[in-house]
């Protein structure tokens, strides 16, 4: 961050500050050293939801510009992340001492794993035979055809058919991965959060699969919404346990699998649904994921002999984004968008937009942009959509905002809805309603683009888990 920036900003000096000394920036913007003694119980579980010392004592070397930011020209020859598990300045593991040990192992474990041959095997043999994959990459003619201009001329529309996975969402590529990691470590209880229930049904199917026992957080008010997907838990065998506290939605459900995790760190494996959290998280899940776009690549050169050119993806923590971003980061000619949840406007304090309108703050363990007040507490997010309703966003896509490699908007409600409708009478498919978004945002963009431009929009999720929702909204 540039000095200037920082002037007459708490929260600025105190980001400006850790980014030096490698301490956190506490909620109310000021530095907050952690003691070196251990952490433990209650003490544990409250360090656990608050900022603490930071693992690199130093910032994370960047391509240097006038105002401090990597460029975009210097993202080829730049770790992502670096040795300290940063992004730039953003990542990192803002953790009690507790959590230090698994974080350590986890992240040895995979990078162990990265080069197993037989890991691999196992992984790709899953994917293949019990997921689904590959998933097709669908060109969606009658949307095409809705985008075209009076003169004929328009994008080629094409859909990157994640919600063909088993489960219905992309969320289970990551699931089966960590799974397998998981048993390597010997873990035997595996808990994780959930917000539209797709990471809690992807996880308790593979916990189902291999025999392991199940404890999925979500929030209350998710569980109202999304109460298919907890049938759907409970049936495969998942504890499901409700979470009041705040919104009771997602940020919160996060916050309830972490305090398990800390004290029952163990015996239990945390598996965190998004490019989100502390390190090694957002680069496990992104590369569990990245197989959406190294797909992606082949299977546009075997259709028309090239890459896209733009891709578009919603994005809550940023999971479904990043995987298929991923393998398209160095080419500079490939468009990169995100679509958040504007929900009833960003001018509106119901949104969770939180690359539009957030701050840099640490939420869950990493350093990343925060929706927060001018007293550094986190704003309350709104979405319709369960998946996106969350503060903060992954240090990997809010490194990519600030080098302005990756375009970040937001659509509304009820331009998700009115999505949600017309993919599902133009295309004959059902889209999740955090998919919608990523859709709803073609109605912008189009207009914009020449013809013959070929979009991927990933199809993160199917629809069928959002009916009883959309049915409250849509006049049919």
């Amino acid at each position: 961050m540039a000095a200037a920036s920082a002037v007459g900003n708490p929260k600025a000096v105190a980001v400006a500050a850790a980014a030096r000394v490698g301490e956190a920036p506490s909620r109310a913007g000021l530095l907050r050293v952690a003691s070196a003694a251990p952490r433990r119980g209650a003490a544990a579980v409250a360090a656990a939801m608050q900022p603490a010392k930071a693992v690199a004592a130093e910032a994370s070397p960047v391509v240097a510009a006038e105002n401090g930011a990597a460029t975009v020209a210097g993202l080829a020859g730049l770790a992502r992340p670096d040795a300290f598990g940063r992004f730039g300045k953003f990542g990192g593991k803002y953790v009690p001492e507790t959590l230090m040990h698994a974080l350590t192992e986890l992240e040895a474990a995979f990078h162990a794993l990265a080069g197993d041959d037989e890991f691999q095997k196992e992984l790709d043999g899953i994917l293949k035979d019990y997921v689904g994959r590959e998933t097709p990459l669908y060109f969606a003619e009658r949307l095409t055809e809705h985008y075209k201009r009076a003169d004929g001329t328009g994008p080629l529309i094409y859909l990157k058919r994640e919600d063909l996975n088993h489960t219905g969402a992309h969320k289970i590529n990551n699931a089966v991965a960590q799974v397998l990691l998981a048993k390597r470590l010997g873990k035997e209880r595996i808990i994780a959060e959930t917000g539209a229930g797709q990471h809690g049904v992807a996880t308790a199917t593979v916990c189902a699969r291999f025999g392991l026992q199940c404890i999925i957080y979500m929030g209350a008010q998710d569980m109202e919404r999304q109460a298919l997907n907890v049938f759907r838990m409970r049936l495969l065998g998942a504890e499901v346990r409700a979470v009041h506290s705040g919104t009771a939605t997602l940020k919160d459900a996060t916050s309830e699998a972490i305090r398990d995790w800390v004290t029952n760190v163990e015996n239990t494996h945390y598996i965190l649904g998004s490019v989100a959290g502390p390190h090694p998280y957002p680069m496990m899940v992104r590369e569990f994921h990245k197989v959406i776009g190294k797909e992606t690549r082949k299977q546009a050169m075997d259709k028309w002999g090239g890459k896209p050119d733009v891709l578009l993806a919603c994005v809550g923590g940023g999971s479904n984004a990043m995987g298929l971003f991923h393998e398209f980061v160095d080419d500079q000619d490939v468009r990169l968008i995100g679509v958040e949840a504007a929900g009833y406007g960003v001018d509106t304090n119901k949104h969770a937009a939180t690359l539009t309108k957030g701050e840099v703050g640490v939420l869950h363990g990493s350093l990343c942009y925060v929706l927060q007040d001018d007293d550094g507490q986190v704003i309350e997010p709104h979405s319709i959509s369960a998946g996106l309703d969350y503060p903060g966003v992954g240090p990997e896509h809010s490194f990519l905002k600030d080098i302005g490699r990756a375009e970040y908007d937001s659509v509304t409600d009820q331009e998700a809805l009115d999505a949600f409708k017309r993919v599902s009478r133009l295309e004959g498919i059902i889209p999740a309603l955090e998919t919608s978004h990523a859709l709803a945002y073609l109605e912008k963009l189009c207009p914009t683009l020449p013809d013959g431009v070929k979009v991927v929009v990933n199809c993160s999720g199917r629809g069928d888990k959002d009916v009883q929702t959309a049915s409250k909204y849509l006049e049919l």
